[in-house]
């Protein structure tokens, strides 16, 4: 079996400190040098069509809304785990670039909701197919039940941040 840089370092560690026993790094310390990479592939996939992660995490909230593609600025932040002051930040930047824009609620003018633009809209749905795209071919060598297993495994985990 080929060995990887989290191999090596579990390596190092067991050779320094023979006392600890190093398992969640075989894991983690995996999780972690792979969201890099992922990060890396989604900035360049998002970057072909003049999104940033950030907008598309906000665009993609919206687009998964359904019409008429638009949040409270409150949902945002729990869609995107971001703070408030944070995310008036990039709605305003948003805004200013023609992604989304501000709508009075219809039944409460003072509620404020966040409505993608067609523009917006154009962005994210050609940034998803080539996210899409970009993820399935790091998929590739995966079977179809390993993919599934691997699934599983990671929603485990993430359901005792998230559960």
């Amino acid at each position: 079996m080929s060995q990887d840089e989290v191999d090596r370092i579990v390596a190092a560690w067991h050779r320094e400190r023979p006392d600890l026993e190093p398992v969640p790094l075989h894991v983690f310390s995996r999780v972690s040098r792979l969201a890099r990479h992922l990060d890396l592939t989604r900035r360049r996939a998002f970057a072909e069509h003049r999104v940033e992660s950030w907008e598309f995490d906000v665009l993609s909230a919206l687009r998964r809304s359904g019409a008429p593609y638009e949040l409270t600025p409150g949902r945002l932040i729990a869609e995107t785990l971001v703070s408030s002051g944070t995310m008036t930040n990039r709605i305003d930047r948003m805004v200013a670039h023609g992604l989304v824009v501000r709508a009075a609620g219809t039944s409460d003018r003072r509620m404020v909701k966040v409505r993608l633009t067609d523009e917006g809209r154009a962005r994210v749905d050609a940034a998803m197919s080539q996210l899409l795209e970009s993820e399935r071919d790091l998929l590739t060598g995966l079977s179809e039940g390993e993919t599934e297993q691997l699934s599983g495994t990671l929603r485990t985990i993430l359901l005792r941040f998230e559960g």
